[in-house]
């Protein structure tokens, strides 16, 4: 039973230090703007979702968050397979990092330029890894 527990310690554990990551770059790097070539950090204040759609929903996307992360954590807990309990626990840091910025500041701190790629931060980028991980076990298993 120990070890049930210690797993469900390593993933707050985890989701903490992945929030305090995404947190601590924001905000570091907010108004910060350093461009070497087509990549490099150029801040901007997203009130809305990825690539800039649903501007000014704070609301409602603080809503759909907190319902994302009822699920994530539903899920975690009901997922035996430890490659899915991590991609929950990435994406789980991911929605709670832009959370706390849509509640504290009303947008999201983007900062990460890559090209004509919208900009993005950490936790977007824990959303996005933790999806790919998601994918590839559901693949995997089938």
């Amino acid at each position: 039973m120990k070890t049930h527990y210690a797993v469900h310690i390593k993933a707050v554990f985890a989701i903490v230090v992945l929030v305090a990551l995404d947190q601590l770059s924001k905000y570091f790097l907010a108004g910060k703007n350093y461009m070497k070539s087509c990549i490099g950090i150029q801040y901007a204040e997203n009130t809305g979702a990825a690539f800039g759609i649903l501007q000014g929903w704070n609301l409602p996307l603080i809503i759909v968050s907190v319902i994302v992360l009822a699920f994530l954590a539903y899920f975690y807990f009901k997922e035996k397979n430890k490659l899915e309990k991590a991609a929950f626990v990435l994406i789980f840091a991911g929605t709670l990092g832009n959370l706390m910025d849509r509640i504290a500041l009303g947008y999201v701190r983007d900062f990460i330029a890559v090209g004509s790629w919208p900009n993005f931060n950490v936790a977007d980028s824990l959303n996005v890894i933790g999806v790919l991980i998601l994918v590839y076990a559901m693949v995997r298993r089938k």
